[in-house]
């Protein structure tokens, strides 16, 4: 018997698991009989190398995929056992990419993502198009409601897309590469957005990205994938380190320090001279 969603207060519920979940990629291997759990405040950064599975694992958390082995969980519920309408008010993806096939403002846009809210006749609510609006605000695009969407750039069109995902108002948000297409200036307008929505109750955010440094910045755990089934999950400072990541990426990485400020970068690229004030470390 299908089990229903929320029928109890227990303390799996609000969060998202992993049990023993394995996913392949043709003869490839990508992750190996992973064990986790993903609870409502925190904010995942999954971080590898190309093709290491980072899109196939949101997917699969996203429930879109099967994987080849073991199952995912939300609020203690098999994905499998949720209903589509009441998964979609409890999850939102946002994929790599979002073609626009026609015609529409940036409000439409925005606002189909209220599909799961609606009543029974299809119609937006005040509250519909509040949320949108809402949404466009957090991102800084109130100014783009009345744009048509493919007078965008890509960047802007990327921001829409967030937009969307965060109008779905759904607790858990996966996000695929949502930094792609900005400027180093939209990348942190929209981590810091995304910083403030996770801070509502219940929330979760899981999102993939290149950038190690801003996953330091902003991310509260980080996810990292080698491509050859093994992952390393925690604390962001602990796994995003020299060590796993070199290992990860195949090169070798060292941790610069200035001050309070730090980076993960390209051990190649630095020289062996002492400058005042800098504390360079390969732990």
């Amino acid at each position: 018997m299908m089990q229903a969603p929320y029928t109890s207060q227990t303390s799996s519920q609000h969060a998202l698991g992993a049990q023993g979940l394995t996913l392949r990629a043709g003869s490839r291997t990508l992750l190996d009989r992973f064990t986790h759990t993903f609870y409502p405040g925190e904010i995942w950064c999954i971080a590898g190398p190309n093709g290491a599975g980072k899109t196939t694992l949101l997917s699969t958390l996203a429930g879109l995929l099967q994987p080849s082995a073991g199952h995912v969980e939300l609020d203690g519920v098999r994905l499998r056992d949720w209903r589509p309408l009441p998964l979609a008010q409890r999850r939102a993806l946002m994929p790599q990419s979002a073609p626009d096939a026609f015609s529409a403002s940036v409000l439409d846009i925005v606002t189909l993502n209220r599909f799961p809210h609606l009543n029974g006749w299809g119609w937006e609510s005040d509250a519909d198009r509040d949320a949108a609006h809402a949404a466009l605000e957090l991102l800084g695009l109130a100014a783009f409601a009345a744009r048509d969407v493919l007078s965008l750039s890509g960047g802007e069109r990327q921001r829409v897309a967030l937009a969307a995902a965060l109008c779905q108002h759904a607790p858990l948000l996966l996000l695929d590469e949502p930094l792609s297409h900005l400027d180093l200036h939209h990348q942190i307008d929209c981590l810091e957005a995304l910083a403030t929505w996770t801070a509502g109750p219940r929330r979760t955010l899981m999102f993939s990205c290149h950038d190690l440094n801003l996953a330091r910045r902003f991310a509260t755990h980080a996810l990292l994938l080698d491509g050859e089934g093994n992952a390393y999950a925690g604390p962001v400072h602990d796994v995003l380190t020299p060590v796993l990541t070199s290992r990860a990426f195949g090169y070798p990485l060292i941790l610069i320090r200035d001050g309070e400020h730090e980076a993960l970068i390209p051990a190649t690229r630095v020289r062996h001279e002492s400058n005042a004030g800098n504390d360079i470390s390969a732990n």
